[in-house]
């Protein structure tokens, strides 16, 4: 079983199940394996961490069903060709997983999902076909790729992924790394034979059914291309900052609104960069490691928080300290974009870049401007 996807973020790459039909058993029941609880003990902590806990287990089917009817989300059925044994060995691997003390998982976004168990469970019963042919089978995409189009109807999600997922989201994957997505595991079962009664290549997927058909529009086949958007909003920002600060001398209002541009500005990034260290640093969350986004959100921000509203009153003793800060900033954050003609950075950041660069460079032109306005 695939649906597809709904509104909530974690329900916009899709879902999948197993659906096991057996009236000799007089059992019918779909296997899920993406359940997890808000109310779960100490499930913020866990998220955090990148250490949540998720289970499978199986539910009457047509209620199941009816649940994304309900929902307004598409609901495809294949029915695969196996052979009485593996059926057999299927049922009861889920049978078995079902049990309270194997029910439980560590959830890993790309690598450990609900539909890569979906993948590993009917591969280990088809003798490892899946596996052998697609592990090597590449795809010309990568897991970022997928993220940013599944994303795209939720502006604030798409860039906050696209700042806290790092460089192992932008290697290319291969059609079995590919589904950690439901839908990619509809597509590609399709291409897959297996051996017929008769000794026969036969298509995996015997018959497609579509038990419901979704209203809503269908995500998006690529991301979109938005960096102008993020450049222009870079560009806005620090043109604010440097005109509030020409006018800064001679206006109080020209004054505070220049402080509350900047301290803004510099409390965002100053906290993530912070986040974005910590999710390298202190978690489990594989995604986020080696995150070229730290050099363009950074750390080296947060003292400014402090600086700033004795500069702007025209403190002369920290007035050094903070324009060289702001310039380090920027600095970094410059370095982050020179630093493209390497290969090792190969992340596609190009967006974050083109916001936060221009708006670093129009706080220290606007600094700049101010501090020397104080001296004359």
């Amino acid at each position: 079983m695939t649906m597809g996807p709904g509104k909530r973020v974690w329900e916009r790459f899709g879902h999948n199940a197993i659906w096991i039909h057996d009236p000799v058993g007089g059992t019918d029941q779909a296997y899920n394996y993406g359940l997890f609880d808000f109310h779960q003990q100490n499930f913020l902590l866990r998220f955090i961490q990148g250490r949540m806990w998720y289970w499978m287990q199986g539910f009457p089917a047509q209620s199941y069903i009816e649940q994304y009817r309900r929902a307004n989300r598409s609901v495809w059925v294949q029915e695969l060709e196996m052979a009485p044994h593996a059926r057999r060995e299927l049922q009861e691997f889920l049978e078995w997983n079902e049990r309270p003390e194997n029910r439980f998982y560590h959830y890993d976004y790309y690598r450990d999902n609900c539909s890569t168990r979906i993948r590993d469970a009917l591969d280990r019963a088809l003798g490892g076909l899946i596996r052998r042919n697609t592990q090597s089978a590449p795809t010309g995409r990568t897991y970022r790729f997928h993220t940013l189009r599944l994303t795209a109807n939720d502006p604030p999600i798409y860039t906050g992924l696209l700042l806290a997922l790092g460089q192992p989201v932008d290697r290319p994957i291969s059609v079995w790394e590919e589904m950690f997505l439901p839908l990619a595991v509809r597509e590609h079962l399709r291409k897959l034979t297996v051996t017929g009664k008769d000794g026969v290549p036969v298509p995996l997927v015997r018959s497609e059914r579509t038990l419901f058909e979704s209203s809503d529009p269908a995500p998006a086949s690529r991301p979109p291309f938005w960096l102008p958007f993020y450049l222009a909003g870079g560009l806005l920002l620090g043109g604010v900052a440097y005109g509030l600060a020409t006018r800064a001398p001679g206006s109080r209002p020209a004054r505070l609104g220049f402080l509350l541009v900047t301290w803004v500005w510099v409390l965002v990034t100053g906290a993530a960069g912070a986040v974005l260290s910590g999710l390298w640093g202190l978690t489990d969350h594989a995604a986020a490691y080696y995150n070229e986004n730290i050099l363009q959100a950074s750390i080296l921000a947060l003292p400014l928080l402090w600086l700033l509203p004795g500069f702007v009153r025209g403190k002369r003793s920290s007035a050094r300290l903070t324009l060289g800060l702001a310039m380090a900033v920027a600095a970094v954050s410059l370095a982050g974009l020179l630093l493209k003609l390497l290969p090792q950075f190969y992340q596609n950041n190009g967006q974050v870049i083109a916001l936060a660069l221009p708006a670093h460079a129009g706080v220290v032109a606007g600094l700049w401007r101010l501090a020397r306005s104080q001296v004359t």
